[in-house]
This record gives C-alpha cells, sequence and structure tokens, in this order.
C-alpha cells in the first residue's frame, strides 16, 4: 500500500531542541532523545468513511512531532496501518451494499488526498492488515506456542495474565478496563475466557465473511491489536520513540498491543513514549462514526475552505485538549490565515529571528501549538502597526511556520 506525496519541509537556521512530551504510561513529561532515526508508529484509520476533523487533529499531532525532529536533523522512521478489515468496515458496506474492499480502497484513496491536502507529512511504511496478515500468523503462532495465548472454538486469545506489565500503558483498574473493553470492540462476556479482559489475535472464518489461510491457526482473519503489533515490530523493532494515536487507543488498543509485543520479545517497553491526541467535539458530543456527528475534512475543502485555514483550526487547540469544534473555530482560523498571508507579502518587516526560538521552545514543550500561533500573531501585529527594515524577515517567517507548523502561506 503506497502512502501520499511528501510536502517540502524548508531547512530552518540553527538547530531545534529536543521534544519534550506527555507521556500516557508516567502520566508526565518525559523527554525524548532518539538516535540519528527517530521512531514513530502512528495507528492509521478503518477505511468505512472519509476522513473527519478528529482523524485531522490527531494526525496533526503526529505531524508535529515529525516536524520537531526533523528540525534537529534527524531522520524520522515513521510507520502508519490502515485496518483495511474489520467488523466496522464489513457492517458499512453490507449496509450501503458496497464491496468492502471496494469501499476500503475508496475511503483510503480520500484519506490520501485530505492528509495531502492538509501538508501531513507522509509515513515511510503505509501498511494495510491485510497485506499484513503474512507476518501476523507467525506471532499468533509464537504466542499460542508459548502459552500467552490459547483456542476457544476455534478463536485464538490472548492472556493478559502472561505479561506481568499488563496494564502500565493506561493504568486503568480492572473494572474500568471491563467497561471500556466493552465499549471498543472488546467481547469481556463472552464465556470460557480465562480473563474477561483476554483479546482476540484471530477469529476463525465466518460464514459470508472474508478470511485468510493462518497456517495452523486455520482460515480467518487477525484480531485488532495484534495488526499493529506485526507491522511495527516488522518496521520499527521494541523500544521505538513514540506510539500514537488518538486518547481512545490507550485502552484497549495499545495497552493490549503492549503486551502482545512484550510477551513476543521478553522486552519492556514496547515504547518509549505513550503519546494520546485529545476528542474532537460537535454539538457537545465526540466526533465519531458511530454517532455520525462528522465534519469532513473533504466536505470543507470541497466548499472551498483553505487547508491552511483548517490546519491552523486544528492547531489553535493544545493536541492533548478535548475541544469543540464550531463555526466560530473555523471563522478565526481563516481570519488568522488572512493576517498572516498579508504580514509577510510585505517586502520587509520586523527581524523574524526571535520568533523561529519561540516555535520552537514553544513546540519542544509538549507540542504547545496555541503558544506558537500567539507568537506569530505578535509579529504579524508588529508588522503591520510599525513594520520594519529587515528584507529576509517575511521569508523567515513564511518559512518557519511551514517547516514548523505545517501551514503554507
Amino acid at each position: 500500500m503506497h502512502a501520499w506525496p511528501a510536502s517540502e519541509v524548508p531547512a530552518l537556521p540553527g538547530k531545534g531542541r529536543d521534544l519534550r512530551i506527555h507521556d500516557t504510561a508516567t502520566d508526565g513529561l518525559v523527554t525524548l532523545d532518539p538516535g540519528p532515526v527517530a521512531r514513530i508508529y502512528v495507528c492509521g484509520i478503518t477505511p468505512y468513511d472519509a476522513t473527519h476533523i478528529g482523524h485531522a487533529a490527531t494526525y496533526n499531532a503526529f505531524d508535529l512531532v515529525q516536524r520537531v525532529w526533523l528540525d534537529t536533523k534527524r531522520q524520522v522512521h515513521y510507520v502508519q496501518n490502515v485496518t483495511d478489515v474489520d467488523d466496522p468496515l464489513l457492517e458499512r458496506a453490507q449496509r450501503d451494499g458496497i464491496d468492502w474492499v471496494a469501499l476500503a480502497e475508496k475511503e483510503t484513496a480520500l484519506f490520501r488526498e485530505d492528509m495531502t491536502a492538509l501538508r501531513m507529512l507522509p509515513p515511510r511504511h503505509y501498511i494495510g492488515a491485510v497485506e499484513a496478515i503474512p507476518g501476523i500468523v507467525p506471532l499468533v503462532e509464537r504466542l499460542r506456542d508459548s502459552g500467552a495465548a490459547y483456542e476457544l472454538e476455534g478463536d485464538i486469545y490472548f492472556s493478559v495474565e502472561s505479561d506481568p506489565d499488563f496494564g502500565k500503558v493506561s493504568r486503568l483498574d480492572a473494572a474500568a478496563m471491563r467497561v471500556l473493553s466493552a465499549e471498543r470492540g472488546g467481547d469481556p462476556d463472552r464465556a470460557g475466557k480465562k480473563n474477561p479482559l483476554d483479546p482476540m489475535l484471530w477469529m476463525a472464518a465466518r460464514e459470508g465473511e472474508p478470511s485468510w489461510d493462518g497456517g495452523s491457526l486455520g482460515r480467518g482473519r487477525p484480531g485488532w491489536h495484534i495488526e499493529c503489533v506485526a507491522i511495527a515490530l516488522d518496521h520499527l523493532g521494541m523500544g521505538f520513540d513514540v506510539q500514537g494515536g488518538g486518547s481512545d487507543l490507550a485502552f484497549p488498543h495499545h495497552e493490549m498491543g503492549a503486551s502482545h509485543a512484550q510477551a513476543l520479545t521478553g522486552e519492556f517497553p514496547m515504547a518509549k513514549a505513550y503519546v494520546h491526541a485529545g476528542m474532537v467535539a460537535l454539538h457537545g458530543e465526540k466526533m465519531s462514526k458511530s454517532k455520525g456527528n462528522l465534519v469532513f475534512v473533504s466536505k470543507l475543502r470541497r466548499d472551498g475552505v483553505d487547508p491552511a485555514a483548517i490546519r491552523l483550526a486544528l492547531l489553535a487547540h493544545h493536541y492533548r485538549a478535548d475541544w469543540e469544534w464550531t463555526d466560530q473555530v473555523l471563522e478565526d482560523a481563516v481570519a488568522r490565515l488572512d493576517r498572516w498571508r498579508a504580514a509577510v507579502s510585505r517586502p520587509d518587516g520586523p527581524s523574524a529571528e526571535a520568533l523561529v526560538e519561540e516555535i520552537r521552545e514553544a513546540l519542544t514543550n509538549d507540542l504547545d501549538a496555541p503558544t506558537a500561533l500567539a507568537a506569530v500573531d505578535r509579529w504579524a501585529v508588529l508588522q503591520q502597526e510599525q513594520g520594519g527594515t529587515d528584507e529576509g524577515a517575511p521569508g523567515v517567517v513564511t518559512r518557519s511556520v511551514d517547516a514548523l507548523l505545517g501551514v503554507a502561506l
């Protein structure tokens, strides 16, 4: 599976600082010091509907992580998956009378278009669950053969008790985990499981549903969590720098994935930091496909909204915050984009050297994009009210906003 084209990231004078970011597993800020190549895995979409603003906010957060690392002159090895076979996709295809493969391909293509328009830097490896199946099957077999997994009526389940570090990602108690498991794709009430929280690794073939050869596992398809584990271990290995996604993935997805990987390798942790973006609401409720309260990036683009304004609307909120999308949020972003473009359109202006460092400082402090935007706002006001004589300043601002914030002026 191919990703989307990369926009050029301008080189800036000087060098950025190491990123301090909130780690869910420790509930505190950690300073990341990757080697020459920073490694990040971000969980991708289940392509049964178009990219909504909640998706865009999540991928914007991890795009900022990449940009901070690139500013330190590191390379970035970014991996993202596509869950191109799963119950929600199959259910939507059946509801709409569409072939599930065609639906997945259509929505994945639209996602690529949205990411390109928003100037999100693409992953080096963009892997679908289906194409990962040959690598998933041996991992499930290893877990089963080691006693970390077991069979139940043809399905294979992971035993959470096989990982002594289970629970260290989300830091939730068993009762809270059980509630979230039921809400987020688990089956805690299924009879015969060793532990209600045990997640499925391999689902035996069901009539009328797609299935693949699973070797000694029999025909079936992979569970949700093992998919990402197989892709991450194959391309990044254990102990990579950041595992990212929305806050609703901390449990069960990232918790279970970490335990799968740790049981497979005997190493801890799977990732050095578990980083989670907040949820975006509409009309008082979390934006989600199940509720249907969605604002689609593609529709905003069709309506003539500049993708740079959409990106500024996302950047106006701290990535960990839960916030609500409103018409005013977009109007403010459009107005900000107009002010910035007017400011950099002049032939000269106030010196911008300090501004570059302000943006860097804000982003390295837990991706504080709102503070970075405020710094650019101040420069734009100074440009409007007083002007300046530095002929290079508008270009410095343009390149800095592009390189560090992903906004094209």
